[in-house]
């Protein structure tokens, strides 16, 4: 295993190596290449100092099971996207503030001090370039660490990259943790005997022209999307639940189902559509529980794809939560393997024509009409990344530039609270924080309001 220079703009910043460089060249899946390839970033917040020197050496040791980590992107003939299995490193980062812990929550964000406390990766420079895949940033504040972690998300999904930090995480304190499988086929392979159809309910094939349009959109808009978090306790969680399943006339809703149809049902009215507009609730979800009997525990890849809840506004607005919860159980019920064979064969004949980079997801497309995008990770341990300095007290991604995009995420309660980070044009989060619109969103602590 080996530790070499780098540059940065850390204090120090090396190049971690494992020494077992295969040359494999690991062809990614269809559903790797629909995330693009951009790095996301998390960020995990400690009240004692982290040991670096330890860090590095069981992130190495780590690294031994991920040689996709310390690899570089290539492109395939058809435009897909492979894997070079180099060992050209991984990046590892140590920076000092002299200032000391803020008191992060949901209350006081971390907001623009993410900047400092992630290796910044430039996009347009991956493929085909020498750039790192992983880069770890330690920042050492006064009263604790940061630990900031950069993957490239067409190497893998959240799911897969919390497990990634917790296998570190059990490495770094002599625990035993089970190997990953890197086998893409298992995924492709879902196409087999599937004929592709022309189009699909949650993907689409734009122009290059459009796809400028979509990203021009996007940045231009980015300045004026805010987000706030706020916290559900768990009291409110489960009486929401209750009061879906009370209406529910049977159909199976979850804490999360109703979380999720509350807070489409309060952004719906904030928006305040014509009643007769179509509202959608496009919901990231993970492929794994359906493909269970298909994918090995521990599949490490991309194996998310989303799906749609739709209501009429006035429905949203007006009807009880149960038909909402209701619309949102049902869209997620419909994630099944034969739907996910239908999805994998239309990836699948996009790539071999080699319009891959031209696909994208419905539910980003409509970020700007009549979509709200939720991501519910909230049963992802992301408290449980312990190395040494105990649990995080905080942790947190950076802001989406997308507008009307809701993520939900654990508490460090590990109970049914929930943060719920709301990412809305800026007209949108200044009524959000009056004290009506909060009685909205928390009806049980304003009990003269309707949710």
């Amino acid at each position: 295993m080996k530790r070499g220079p780098a540059q940065g703009d850390a204090d120090r910043t090396v190049l971690l190596r494992t020494g077992g460089a295969s040359g494999e060249r690991v062809r990614l899946s269809v559903y790797d290449l629909m995330t693009g390839t951009f790095a996301t970033a998390r960020t995990f917040y400690y009240r004692r100092r982290l040991d670096t020197e330890a860090l590095r050496e069981s992130l190495l040791r780590t690294l031994v099971h991920y040689p996709l980590l310390t690899g570089r992107l290539e492109r395939d003939a058809d435009r897909g996207l492979s894997v070079v299995c180099n060992d050209a490193g991984a990046v590892f980062a140590e920076s000092h503030l002299d200032r000391p812990m803020p008191d992060y929550g949901p209350g006081r964000p971390a907001g623009d001090d993410l900047r400092r406390y992630v290796h910044s990766v430039n996009p347009f420079r991956v493929v085909g370039h020498d750039t790192p895949l992983l880069a770890v940033k330690v920042t050492h504040l006064r009263g604790g660490s940061v630990l900031g972690v950069t993957v490239n998300h067409s190497l893998v999904d959240g799911s897969g990259c919390l497990d990634f930090l917790l296998h570190w995480s059990r490495t770094h304190r002599g625990l035993d943790h089970p190997a990953p499988s890197h086998d893409r086929a298992l995924v492709d392979g879902l196409a087999a005997g599937t004929p592709p159809a022309p189009d699909d309910p949650q993907y689409t094939v734009v122009t290059g022209r459009g796809k400028f349009g979509f990203l021009w959109r996007v940045n231009a808009r980015a300045r004026r999307v805010r987000t706030l978090t706020t916290r559900f306790s768990s009291a409110e969680v489960l009486a929401l639940r209750d009061t879906a399943r009370a209406g529910a006339g049977g159909t199976r809703v979850s804490s999360g189902d109703a979380l999720s149809a509350h807070v489409w049902r309060v952004l719906g009215a904030l928006r305040d559509r014509a009643p007769e507009a179509t509202e959608r609730l496009g919901l990231v979800v993970g492929l794994r529980a359906a493909l269970s009997e298909r994918l090995p525990h521990g599949y490490w890849g991309n194996a998310v794809s989303n799906t749609t809840a739709a209501l009429p506004a006035r429905a949203l607005r007006e009807e009880p939560l149960a038909r909402t919860a209701s619309a949102v159980r049902e869209a997620l019920d419909r994630v099944t393997l034969r739907r996910i064979r239908e999805e994998t064969a239309f990836l699948e004949a996009q790539r071999r024509a080699g319009r891959t980079n031209r696909v994208l997801s419905r539910m980003a497309l409509d970020a700007f009409e009549g979509t709200v995008a939720l991501n519910n990770v909230s049963r992802l341990p992301m408290y449980g990344i312990d190395l040494g300095a105990g649990r995080p007290f905080w942790f947190e991604y950076p802001a989406t530039p997308i507008p009307w995009t809701v993520l939900i995420t654990p508490t460090p309660d590990d109970d049914h609270s929930r943060d719920v980070h709301l990412s809305v044009p800026r007209e949108a989060a200044e009524a959000l924080r009056t004290p009506a619109w909060a009685g909205r969103l928390h009806p049980r602590e304003h009990s003269g309001d309707r949710p």
